[in-house]
C-alpha cells in the first residue's frame, strides 16, 4: 500500500459516533485533527487579543504564529488526506506560508535586537 492511502486510512479511522437524537456523528481520527486545528487556528486570535489587552495597543505575540502555523499544517493534513478538498488545501496553503514568514521574520528581528532596544 503506497504512503498517500496508509495516511488516508490512519485518518478514516473511526473513533466512535456521538449520537444527538435527531443525527449522530461518527468521530474519525481526521475529523480530530481537522477540529485540532480549526481549534488552534481560531484561538490564535484570542491570545493576540489577550496580548494587546494587556499592552493596551495592537500586539502580535509569537504564540500567535506558532498557532497559525501549527493549525494551517493540520487543517491542511486534513483536507490533503481526510477530505480530498482542492479548495480547502488552497485556502490553508497561503496561511501556512504567511505564518512561517512572519514567525521567520519575528524571531530573526528579536536575534538582531539590542539590549535597550527589547526592554522598549
Amino acid at each position: 500500500m503506497a504512503l498517500f492511502e496508509t495516511i488516508q486510512a490512519f485518518y478514516d479511522t473511526p473513533l466512535g459516533t456521538l449520537n444527538f437524537g435527531l443525527f449522530e456523528v461518527v468521530l474519525k481520527t481526521g475529523k480530530i485533527i481537522g477540529f485540532t486545528g480549526a481549534a488552534l487556528f481560531t484561538g490564535r486570535w484570542f491570545v493576540q487579543l489577550i496580548a494587546s489587552r494587556k499592552h493596551r495597543r495592537p500586539v502580535v505575540p509569537r504564540l500567535f504564529w506558532y498557532m497559525s502555523l501549527s493549525g494551517s499544517i493540520l487543517l491542511l493534513s486534513y483536507f490533503i488526506f481526510g477530505k480530498n478538498d482542492s479548495v480547502g488545501i488552497v485556502t490553508n496553503l497561503f496561511p501556512m506560508t504567511v505564518a512561517l514568514y512572519n514567525l521567520y521574520l519575528d524571531i530573526t528581528h528579536h536575534k538582531t535586537l539590542l539590549p535597550s532596544e527589547s526592554e522598549t
